[in-house]
């Protein structure tokens, strides 16, 4: 397993989750096979309570750190935002201090939002990378946890996402999963192991955020120097090593796609679904429609987030 992770920890984390969030359907559109003239099925995590996945691993994580941690004071952490989201979520559920940081410029909707669950809200650095090492230095001078980028915690919990598709979809041929900081596409990789399937997991970036893909073909981290690409939600820098290594060992390929792709992505899935997508939610469904590498004839696509600010989706709606 990666990770080290047992089969029983994956379900406690997914019983955990699902006492306060219920699963997201999957759903396969007609307009969308259409599309993409094959049969694909979308998880649509873009219905969970804060919009994105990520506030399954916020629950496991703040559980295990009560937990292991019973005087906890309060947690620090960066985003650019549904990990926010994420923290502050549960942390209100759990009754401590969330100081979530993100780089200026950062959305104005998901830092509303963030505010809204609770968060105090610092906005510092250029990008992700650069508020993350802040968050590192707030952690130590005001006593608070520091929660990073990726943590193995946070995999039980959106792994169970993995849980809910896999149970509900048989033969799967491929899933294409986001890949920011790497927790999605271990917690599917995680999944598929465990069940003992043969469905091939195809990690997706930005050609503007294409560290995990640089590192993945040169089998070790590999830095990029921006990250400034309309997908925020996997504009990283800087790969996590041990997600790097979880997912070389279990995923098939990477897949770069374009910021035009994803903006022809976000219409595709409004005008087959009238759902809201992201660009991190919208990118596993560029890559399938351009990707060549592609076998068989039943797909997944994680929909991670529907989390956008309002000019940036008239933005991609106006496109071509």
């Amino acid at each position: 397993m990666i990770l080290g992770l047992t089969r029983q920890q994956l379900d406690d984390g997914a019983r955990l989750v699902h006492a306060s969030v219920a699963p997201t359907p999957q759903y396969s559109w007609p307009l969308l096979n259409e599309r993409a003239k094959t049969e694909v099925w979308v998880k649509h995590e873009n219905h969970t309570p804060t919009g994105a996945f990520k506030v399954r691993g916020g629950l496991t994580l703040i559980d295990h750190l009560r937990r292991e941690h019973p005087k906890l004071a309060g947690v620090a952490s960066a985003t650019r935002g549904n990990h926010g989201q994420s923290v502050a979520f549960a942390g209100r559920r759990h009754g401590i201090r969330s100081v979530i940081v993100v780089p200026h410029g950062n959305s104005k909707e998901k830092n509303a939002a963030m505010r809204a669950w609770g968060a105090e809200l610092i906005e510092h650095g250029r990008d992700y990378d650069e508020a993350r090492e802040h968050a590192h230095a707030i952690s130590k001078t005001q006593g608070l946890y520091y929660i990073g980028p990726f943590d193995r915690h946070l995999v039980t919990g959106v792994g169970s996402y993995a849980m809910e598709l896999f149970g509900a979809v048989k033969d799967l041929d491929e899933v294409y999963v986001p890949v920011g900081c790497g927790s999605g596409i271990c917690g599917v990789i995680a999944w598929r192991d465990a069940l003992g399937l043969k469905t091939r997991v195809v990690g997706v970036v930005s050609e503007n955020a294409a560290c995990y893909a640089l590192s993945f073909k040169a089998g070790k981290p590999v830095e990029t120097k921006s990250a400034i690409t309309f997908a925020d939600g996997v504009a990283v820098r800087v790969p996590v090593p041990e997600a790097l290594d979880a997912i070389r060992a279990g995923a098939d390929r990477i897949v770069e796609v374009s910021d035009d792709e994803v903006k022809a992505a976000m219409r595709d899935f409004f005008r087959c679904t009238h759902n809201v997508a992201e660009g991190a939610g919208a990118a596993p469904l560029a890559a399938l429609l351009k990707d060549p590498a592609r076998k068989g004839q039943r797909f997944a696509v994680i929909l991670s987030g529907g989390n956008i600010d309002r000019e940036l989706y008239l933005e991609a709606l106006n496109g071509a």
